[in-house]
């Protein structure tokens, strides 16, 4: 990572590009075999959605967006009904062209301190079970797999099986600005 990068709030004007960098990343799997995402499948409504539900994180770096994810505080399709002690990190995506080394690893790190921050102790994901490299990466970075949900639903009906993974985080002394789930946070680096 460079001492330029930083983590915003994604906006409604941001959606575009977010569509943009989504379609980029499916089709960057695609040409690796990796059959997780189709270009296509989440516009920018899917995005403007997840911004007005939840947050979305951009990271930036040389003034441009290398990567984003979603945070939900809570994941009913894959995860089912659960107590408040996590957040769920859905659609972490680098741009492949000019994000810097490690954007991934640390767009995860600052997902779990927002996690975190909000008093909850678990980060979860989910990643496709016919997806040995992603659950490899994740893994990687600390995630083990406590489970399987063998038919998820997508948002055309059908369905397919995701491997749940989550990570135990350590106590963390919430910033005087980070409120609750689901409240906006701001944050520096």
């Amino acid at each position: 990572m460079t001492t330029d990068s930083s983590f915003r709030l994604a906006t409604v004007s941001d959606t575009g590009a977010l569509a943009a960098l989504h379609d980029d990343a499916a089709r960057w799997m695609l040409r690796h075999g990796i059959d997780q995402w189709k270009p296509g499948d989440k516009d920018a409504d899917h995005f403007r959605r997840r911004i007005a539900e939840g947050e979305v994180w951009l990271l930036e770096a040389g003034g441009r967006i290398a990567g984003a994810y979603e945070l939900w505080w809570d994941d009913l399709p894959a995860w089912g009904v659960r107590p408040p002690v996590a957040g769920y990190v859905h659609r972490l995506m680098t741009a492949r062209t000019h994000a810097p080394a490690g954007s991934g690893r640390a767009m995860l790190a600052h997902a779990e301190r927002r996690i975190a921050a909000a008093g909850r102790q678990l980060a979860r994901l989910d990643c496709l079970s016919r997806n040995p490299r992603l659950r490899t990466y994740y893994e990687g970075a600390g995630y083990e797999v406590v489970g399987e949900e063998p038919a998820k639903r997508a948002a055309d009906g059908s369905s397919y099986g995701v491997l749940l993974l989550e990570k135990r985080l350590p106590p963390a002394t919430p910033a005087p600005n980070s409120l609750t789930p689901g409240a906006r946070w701001e944050e520096a680096r």
